[in-house]
């Protein structure tokens, strides 16, 4: 494999961007070595600078649930972009876009769109306050909201990729702001709640976790915190910038039958371009201005050119919801493969899966929180990683995120990857 040209790249980037990346977890720190720079991508491949090809299972994390450059939202966006690529006025898209998205995800009366999964977030905590005019949040250890100051507080991915233990520049009043609880511990929340009766405003959670890990939510979990919410008066936010159309048409809510206040989303509704979106009851949202005082806005929100992206792409996943069985079967025969050579090695490993999102994780122990999570071998993760990528097969850059497949994968690029598996030295 050659990449003079990536290296090249890098050491040119490190001179005007910090670190040489736009975003931290790019910059290999957690699996060593330099990242490689991309060229071009097509289905299920990734073509580097050097001209290396890799099977994906990134996937823009997670907006490419079709395959890069998918020719419908291709071609929609060529057409689009001749009108203009901002208004900075409404547009018919908007309202379309709208309406997709109330028919295809449940719980959702209005929503609001924004430009990224961390504007969605910060919004939907914001109104969740000014809705219940109390201050203090809930989130879990080792889940990611984005990088507002109050989701910096104890959490996943990147933070917990760079080894960064506490955020300068965020203040201690919002810290003290933001409780956290380890996922799936349905006593702690419950504890949280009654030593800081009447002051929480919201409870957020990844309802499916992708940043330690796929985690999923055991049996009982989500419906504890939902009860505790009514009876609490707090806003439950399911923070779907991941999950959201990924593993079912209506997203989470949808897959694991589990109703939520406040939804925000980001990736798949951007169709790759830069998009984020909050919305819920009609209750809460009509407190976001101008139909209210809850103060949000945007140059940029609704761009006709990501609604276009996102339109399309969205409207091929209602229309096909076979999409979903297919990436099922996929992620199946992904998941199976590997734990087969896994168990025939002795190699002590916990496979996470729903749909179309995995992670691996070298434990004896199930993965169920950040703590868990982190008690896996990243080290071994870390070996696997660059065995990989020497063998065509991109996995995310950190033993702490999910993978995410695409419903371009073909049966022979799953069987590559397992052979690839299989070659390896553990």
């Amino acid at each position: 494999m050659n990449i003079h040209n990536s290296e090249l790249l890098f050491s040119r980037a490190q001179q005007s961007i910090p670190g040489g990346v736009n975003s931290p977890v790019r910059a290999f720190k957690s699996v060593g070595g330099n990242p490689l720079f991309m060229k071009s991508a097509k289905g299920a491949y990734l073509f580097d600078e050097d001209g290396n090809s890799y099977i994906d299972y990134i996937n823009s994390w997670g907006p490419m649930i079709l395959g890069h450059a998918f020719e419908p939202v291709v071609n929609a966006i060529k057409e689009k972009v001749a009108n203009s690529t901002s208004f900075g006025a409404p547009t018919r898209l908007e309202v379309e876009m709208a309406e997709l998205i109330k028919s295809m995800a449940p719980n959702v009366d209005l929503i609001r769109m924004v430009s990224s999964g961390t504007e969605a977030c910060m919004s939907a905590v914001r109104l969740a306050r000014g809705y219940t005019g109390r201050n203090k949040i809930i989130k879990f250890e080792g889940c990611y909201h984005g990088h507002a100051d109050c989701f910096l507080v104890k959490a996943g991915s990147g933070i917990a990729t760079l080894n960064i233990q506490t955020v300068p520049g965020v203040t201690a009043g919002v810290a003290n702001d933001t409780l956290t609880a380890p996922y799936n511990n349905l006593t702690a929340v419950e504890k949280l709640a009654a030593e800081n009766k009447g002051q929480i405003a919201a409870i957020i959670i990844e309802p499916i976790v992708g940043n330690m890990g796929c985690i999923l939510p055991q049996p009982g979990f989500l419906e504890g915190l939902r009860k505790l919410c009514d009876e609490e008066k707090i806003v439950f936010i399911f923070d779907e910038v991941m999950t959201g159309f990924r593993l079912a048409p209506g997203g989470a809510q949808e897959k694991l039958k589990i109703n939520a206040d406040l939804v925000t989303y980001g990736k798949v509704i951007g169709g790759g371009l830069p998009v984020g979106a909050f919305g819920g009851k009609k209750e809460i949202m009509q407190h976001i201005a101008p139909l209210g005082n809850v103060y949000q806005a945007g140059t940029l929100s609704g761009n006709p050119i990501a609604m276009i992206a996102g339109f399309t792409l969205l409207n091929e996943l209602k229309n096909n919801p076979s999409i979903y069985s297919e990436l099922e079967k996929k992620g199946a025969t992904l998941e199976k493969g590997l734990r087969e050579i896994l168990e025939y090695k002795k190699i002590p490993h916990q496979i996470n899966r729903m749909g179309s999102m995995m992670s691996l994780h070298f434990c004896d122990h199930e993965v169920v929180d950040f703590e868990s999570a982190s008690n896996a071998d990243i080290a071994l993760f870390n070996k696997l990683f660059h065995h990989l990528l020497e063998n065509g097969i991109y996995l995310p850059p950190s033993g702490y995120e999910s993978w995410f497949l695409s419903n371009a994968l073909s049966s022979g690029d799953i069987e590559k990857t397992i052979n690839a598996f299989k070659n390896f030295a553990f």
